[in-house]
């Protein structure tokens, strides 16, 4: 049984068949989904998500490219969501320099303000990370983030800085690239890190795996991700599935 630790069904991609793609995903062994609010509108698509189906859980926080949305009424909101009884994690939050939809300072101050939330409400971040990778590590740090864990998802980065997540308490979540050709940095960090510190997610609609590189992606596919990561490792995918769950559940206080 797989768990897609990282999905965003409420997106509009989904909108027509959302219904039949999460029964896919229940035929193809997918027994967990975590949906990722990355703004205050998602994260209410997200909490009703979770209300809907007993194997969906959820996260709520504010994405670096809508931090310049954020206001005092939002993040209030995203505090009372919290409380919810399937909301596990806070996240997506981070820095992304690749965009910078936000200004830099502006994406600094809500990821400060996203990780003190999750420490109030002692819940694991959901971390984003594109080209900014220090700067990342340095609020972390700074910010005592340590103290509640988390993720780093679609992970992008390198062996020694997975090292250095995995020393603060956070868990590294691969994706669809790991089964690119071109992988060798995430195939390197697949070898490396040890099972024990590793998820297994779609970013659904975004990023699908090989064979479905280009076109939407759903969390029944994460199957692709278990397969090349024992591959890679040179274990059963069962292992895969049973470890990559099991991470999930402990990360995520599902029982």
């Amino acid at each position: 049984m797989y768990f897609d630790t990282h999905a965003h069904l409420d997106d509009k991609k989904f909108a027509e068949d959302r219904e039949l793609v999460i029964e896919r995903a229940r035929a193809s062994g997918v027994e967990l989904i975590l949906n990722v609010g990355y703004n205050v509108q998602h994260a209410r698509n997200t909490v009703e998500l979770t209300k809907s189906y007993e194997f969906i859980y959820g996260s709520v926080g504010v994405h670096p490219h809508d931090a310049k949305e954020l206001n005092d009424a939002g993040l209030q909101e995203l505090h009372r969501m919290a409380k919810e009884p399937k909301i596990v994690a806070i996240g997506e939050v981070g820095l992304d320099y690749y965009w910078n939809n936000s200004p830099v300072d502006v994406q600094k101050k809500v990821f400060r303000e996203m990780i003190a939330f999750a420490k109030e409400v002692r819940k694991p971040i959901i971390i984003h990370d594109r080209d900014a990778h220090q700067d990342v590590f340095d609020i972390l740090k700074a910010e005592g983030a340590q103290e509640v864990g988390g993720v780093f998802h679609c992970y992008s980065g390198s062996w020694p800085l997975a090292r250095e997540a995995i020393k603060m308490g956070f868990y590294i979540s691969l994706a669809g690239p790991l089964t690119f050709n071109n992988a060798s940095k995430l195939h390197e960090v697949a070898q490396m890190v040890s099972l024990d510190y590793l998820l297994i997610e779609t970013d659904c609609p975004y990023l699908a795996p090989m064979p479905f590189r280009g076109k939407r992606n759903e969390p029944s596919y994460v199957i692709k991700v278990a397969e090349k990561l024992a591959e890679i490792k040179g274990i059963s995918v069962e292992e895969v599935a049973r470890k990559t769950t099991e991470n999930g559940k402990k990360l995520f206080n599902i029982r």
